[in-house]
């Protein structure tokens, strides 16, 4: 049983932010019924065909979810959407704004009827202010949260290479639903939680945001390397691999002159004697590492900093991160279903017995939550033939 178990949560979502939030609920043990558009369903399925022909973002976000196939607009969608309610604990919606409460679904339209559901809306700016009603996708917030400033190098700035902006909202949506349904085992009551992208992602940014305190210059531009600490960040090696390492204090410093670059006396250097001297001389520095690390192989040179105690990193590619040997050796990979096939899935971060049950197919299970809700074969024929489902 997942600390879930028991709990029922309905979820009118789309893309990733709320998908990713609920299927983490999911993995925990809840039941989630995901309500899609008859015939197209989350528009998140047709993103791409790498996973088998299925979708990449939709097979990563929506495993161990029911989907019924429901077209809220539809005149009879209401009367079902009132039935699942009454079930259910937690409503998580990512639609436009103003949607859900065109459709009677705002946690005030819904709490007299339903006091103990918890409502968690997620949007791109929030529910109000004078943006709330603006498109947002992953890039644009990123853009919006100032992450483009600081990313990238010098000449270019740079989108992060997954969806962090999704990804942040999501968890803070996840939190908060758990956070609620807490307090709701105290109080006996839901509530409605208001999780925007920006204000997810703008969390995210605290260490630069406060770097650049007061009208201070911001971090600058720097790759892969770290901004604000150096040595930290890619180094070529003779082989023609790269390593990443990363000094944090003075001590590490030291240990990183005698007992990698071979050159001790660098340590009391004035130009590199602090981590401020360091950045404002990087490039000698770096000079230096490059032309240590060019006469030597990647496991010389990772042999080095193990000993020396510096911390260091292989630069994996995606398929150096699926056949991860510490990933492996923890045992963290197992098997989802989906409709084409089984397919490989990280187990959630945490969890040793996490719920991983299969990638629903659009509609799969809507004449299954049909027939639980009352409705009859005579009646869940009339609703398809409507066009409801």
């Amino acid at each position: 049983m997942g600390a879930l178990d028991g709990i029922t949560v309905v979820s009118l979502e789309h893309a990733i932010a709320a998908p990713f939030c609920t299927r983490q609920l999911a993995d925990h043990g809840a039941r989630v019924i995901k309500i899609e558009r008859p015939g197209v369903g989350d528009f998140a399925r047709a993103y791409d065909g790498r996973v088998r022909g299925q979708s990449s973002h939709f097979v990563w976000t929506n495993r161990s979810k029911e989907s019924v196939a429901l077209d809220l607009k539809h005149p009879q969608a209401a009367a079902v959407l009132a039935r699942l309610l009454e079930r259910a604990d937690v409503l998580v919606q990512n639609l436009a704004p103003g949607a859900a409460a065109r459709l009677g679904l705002s946690h005030e339209q819904l709490a007299p009827r339903h006091p103990r559901l918890v409502v968690c809306d997620i949007s791109g700016y929030g529910a109000d202010g004078p943006q709330r009603d603006r498109k947002a996708y992953d890039l644009l917030i990123q853009s919006e949260a100032g992450f483009l400033s600081v990313t990238g190098t010098p000449d270019e700035m740079a989108k992060a290479g997954c969806s962090i902006a999704d990804i942040a909202a999501g968890m803070y949506a996840f939190a908060n639903v758990m956070a609620a349904l807490v307090e709701r085992g105290r109080t006996g009551r839901g509530k409605r939680i208001d999780v925007s992208m920006l204000e997810s992602m703008v969390e995210w940014m605290g260490f630069p945001m406060y770097y650049a305190y007061g009208g201070a210059a911001a971090p600058p531009r720097s790759g892969a390397a770290h901004a604000t600490i150096f040595p930290y960040g890619p180094f070529p090696i003779g082989d023609g691999k790269t390593v990443m390492l990363g000094i944090q204090n003075e001590r590490e410093w030291q240990a990183f002159c005698a007992r990698v670059l071979g050159r001790p006396e660098l340590a009391a250097d004035e130009r590199f004697s602090s981590n401020p001297r360091r950045i404002a001389a990087r490039d000698e520095l770096r000079a230096l590492v490059v032309e240590r690390f060019a006469g030597l192989r990647t496991d010389e040179v990772l042999a080095l900093l193990d000993d020396a105690q510096i911390a260091n990193a292989q630069v994996n590619d995606m398929a150096g991160v699926w056949q991860h040997a510490q990933l492996r050796a923890r045992g963290r990979w197992t098997e989802v279903a989906t409709p084409a096939g089984a397919v490989a899935a990280l187990l959630p971060p945490g969890l040793d017995e996490a719920r991983m049950d299969p990638v629903p197919a659009l509609g799969e299970h809507t004449e299954a939550v049909l027939r639980e809700l009352g409705c009859d074969a005579a009646q869940i024929t009339r609703l398809r033939d409507d066009g409801a489902i």
